[in-house]
């Protein structure tokens, strides 16, 4: 096995993705520093995590065109500097060849050219598509000779479904996978998800779609001895929430309304016009204020808007309706401009770094010490900020006092109320010993 890392991305000429890689590159030939790494500062910087100097890019695409194509548009939005593209532009050609066609359920007009192979694809039962994906995996890590591979899902939202407790077991999970009627078949990301247990590829969803979180993969990640985080990034309005919210609770004042709009264009902008992905994005936008709360009478909401002409920047304004003493009302409010896809990337390559790490150690299941980095995250109920990034960095001590064997799998210990003094206790995850082996918002 060779000693580069695999990054798969799903979604590889997106956006996110082609920043991703160009970051990368700059990282490799010195054009940029660390700055958005969370794992370049603090406690993180002592662990043995891979360099991005050691990523070999490939993925999963439903579209036509390039990463370079993607780029230029980038460039034209002066989210790439232009001689960064210049510079890594043989670095990502080369990633280019190793972009298969993906799958897509369901139709996405936002996308544009399809290409050609998707249509076949999406005809095939649900356990044949979870076959042909892991050929890819194979082809890749046998003709690049990486000795991990880290699968990343950044496609596009995916359509609100309530049908998920058919995926909660390992039997309901298979009869699913078998049916024909595409309509019974689980979504897209599950079946990446699926894809990447099976070839024992660490999984990493940045998106609000399922992913590795129904039951059924949670259970089969363990007993492959797969690391896993998500879901859906936290890289803008809500991170700013989470760090807000834990605020109120320390001064005991008491938030009556958190209203929150979102505007953004490009791609990600008009997929989320469509009502049933919107669901899907707004809901895990709106649960981390009221699970840090605690408060089921507290009014949130969240809205996000399509405005073509913003493009790639993103405008997020915020209301807090909040009561003090001698119930005298007050608000604040708080606005955040940003480009959605340069605050995402970093955090994407800091997740491969923990992924891979997690990989290597032999640790199985929920990264629930990968916390902050998601709006919903999987392996913890705690949505506070600061208290997911203090278990990050008790997880990288404990680590790097234990250059061998599984890590803690540290989790944290949710709130009782939202009236309760936090505990400064962690939860012990379980591990196996093991080697080897609207989109995007903030």
């Amino acid at each position: 096995m060779g000693s580069s890392i695999g990054v798969w991305l799903v979604g590889a000429r997106g956006g996110v993705a082609t920043v991703v890689a160009y970051g990368a590159a700059a990282l490799k030939r010195g054009l940029t520093d660390t700055t958005g790494l969370v794992t370049a500062r603090g406690p993180c910087a002592d662990l043995d995590l891979a360099s991005p100097a050691e990523f070999v890019f490939g993925g999963h695409e439903v579209r036509k065109g390039s990463i370079a194509e993607t780029a230029k548009g980038l460039v034209r939005e002066r989210v790439i500097p232009a001689e960064v593209a210049e510079a890594c532009r043989e670095d990502v050609a080369r990633w280019e060849e190793n972009v298969r066609t993906g799958f897509l359920d369901g139709s996405e007009p936002a996308l544009g050219r399809l290409d050609g192979g998707v249509a076949a694809l999406a005809r095939l039962p649900g356990a044949e598509v979870v076959e042909r994906l892991r050929a890819d995996l194979r082809e890749f890590r046998a003709r690049t000779g990486v000795g991990r591979l880290v699968v990343v899902h950044l496609a596009s939202t995916e359509a609100l479904r309530e049908d998920g407790k058919a995926w909660e077991t390992r039997a309901g999970l298979e009869r699913a996978l078998q049916a024909k009627d595409p309509r019974a078949r689980p979504p897209a990301s599950v079946l990446y998800a699926a894809a990447a247990i099976e070839e024992g590829c660490a999984f990493v969803n940045f998106t609000p779609s399922p992913g590795a979180s129904v039951g059924a993969l949670l259970q089969r990640a363990r007993e492959r001895g797969v690391p896993h985080c998500g879901n859906d990034g936290k890289t803008g309005e809500t991170l700013v929430k989470t760090a807000l919210a834990p605020m109120f609770l320390s001064r005991n004042l008491r938030v009556l309304s958190w209203e929150g709009y979102n505007l953004l264009g490009n791609r990600d902008g008009a997929v989320l016009a469509q009502p049933d992905r919107l669901a899907a994005k707004a809901r895990t936008k709106d649960e981390s204020v009221r699970r840090i709360l605690g408060d089921a009478s507290v009014h949130t909401h969240v809205s996000i808007d399509y405005v073509p002409s913003l493009a790639d920047w993103k405008t997020a304004w915020d209301f807090v309706h909040f009561r003090g003493f001698l119930g005298v009302p007050m608000t604040l409010q708080f606005v955040w401009q940003g480009c959605d896809k340069t605050l995402a990337a970093p955090l994407v390559l800091d997740l491969v770094r923990l992924a891979d790490l997690s990989l290597r150690r032999g640790e199985a299941g929920a990264m629930a010490h990968a916390a902050c980095f998601f709006k919903s995250p999987i392996g913890t109920e705690e949505h506070d900020l600061h208290r997911q990034v203090a278990a990050l960095e008790a997880y990288a001590r404990e680590v790097a006092t234990r250059p061998s064997g599984p890590g803690p799998g540290r989790g944290i210990a949710p709130r009782r109320s939202a009236a309760a003094t936090p505990r400064s206790g962690a939860a012990r995850g379980r591990g196996s010993r093991r080697r080897g082996s609207r989109t995007r918002t903030g």
